[in-house]
């Protein structure tokens, strides 16, 4: 009898919102079968700070994990949010090319003063994104996401408040306990897979997978980005596979062979096309959900479903 392909479960942006993270779980549990979801490999798309109220039990929740399903494997991807909390708390690694932290300030120094750069502790040897990160920024209002700005152009200002310090507080680098530094010290930037399956309308096939929170850049060699993720290039002032939006949106032409799926969250949307598949309803929003697509089946389940007695 052949082998069942192991269970794929690709978790959205959480951004803070532990009850939506809890619920999803629970259906998560409800709707796969419980052999398959015991040892399901569960790739957790990033960004899980910022905007929701509650960071640090999210960080709590995913850091118990392994010990409660000692069989499943859990991936935890870098977003461009967990990036710069990161860099904030200097967790970064350092450039490789010997370069300083501060050089990745230069390129966008233009925008210091509207964004309000933090310039408390420790900013001298700062990534850029850590400054961005815990500034505190001019605007009060987020046009484009029609809310209201939460400390700085991150919305990091909930995510100081969970550790229990006021946002752009250099306090920040002593709340945060030890084991959730090592979590944001070990995300990874890029997950890869050689053999995961999926249903197409060919019926089941196998597949490379490729798992980065914002994608892969179009019209550049797809070896040289990779490489640049796994080495966690930090000498990069903005690294677009985390950020960047319509440039990472589509499976780079070098892919489009129809043997890689590539996996990401970040944009704000549920879309999938064939071997594209972005996972990010919620996007921080309060009144959306979060979702989690599960393969092969690419079933969508939310935490808003009713599934769970």
């Amino acid at each position: 009898m052949a082998q069942k392909p192991r269970t794929v479960i690709c978790v959205g942006d959480i951004h803070g919102y532990i009850s939506k993270l809890s619920n999803l779980w629970l259906n998560l549990q409800s709707a796969i079968d419980p052999s398959e979801f015991s040892s399901a490999l569960v790739i957790f798309l990033g960004d899980y700070c910022d905007r929701g109220p509650e960071t640090r039990k999210v960080i709590d929740f995913l850091i118990s994990l392994p010990e409660k399903h000692p069989d499943q494997t859990h991936v935890f991807l870098a977003g461009n949010h967990d990036f710069a909390f990161s860099g904030f708390l200097g967790l970064l690694p350092r450039p490789s090319d010997g370069s300083d932290l501060k050089d990745t300030w230069k390129e966008y120094e233009g925008s210091e003063e509207r964004e309000g750069w933090y310039r408390g502790e420790g900013f001298e040897d700062m990534h850029l994104q850590g400054r961005r990160w815990a500034g505190k920024i001019k605007a009060t209002f987020n046009s484009v996401k029609g809310m209201a700005y939460k400390g700085s152009i991150y919305d990091a200002g909930s995510t100081f408040e969970s550790y229990g310090v006021p946002h752009g507080s250099s306090d920040l680098m002593k709340a945060v306990p030890e084991s959730h530094k090592k979590f944001l010290t070990n995300m990874v930037w890029v997950h890869e897979e050689d053999d995961v399956c999926i249903d197409t309308e060919e019926g089941l096939k196998h597949c490379k997978l490729i798992a980065v929170h914002a994608g892969l850049e179009k019209g550049n060699n797809v070896e040289e980005q990779l490489k640049l993720l796994r080495a966690k290039d930090t000498s990069i002032s903005k690294i677009q596979h985390l950020s960047g939006r319509k440039n990472v949106w589509d499976i780079p032409q070098e892919l489009d062979d129809k043997h890689t799926v590539v996996v990401s969250g970040h944009h704000g949307k549920l879309h999938i096309d064939g071997m594209r598949l972005i996972i990010d309803e919620g996007g921080g929003f309060p009144d959306k959900p979060v979702a989690a697509i599960v393969l092969p089946s690419k079933k969508i389940i939310r935490d808003t479903d009713n599934l769970s007695s």
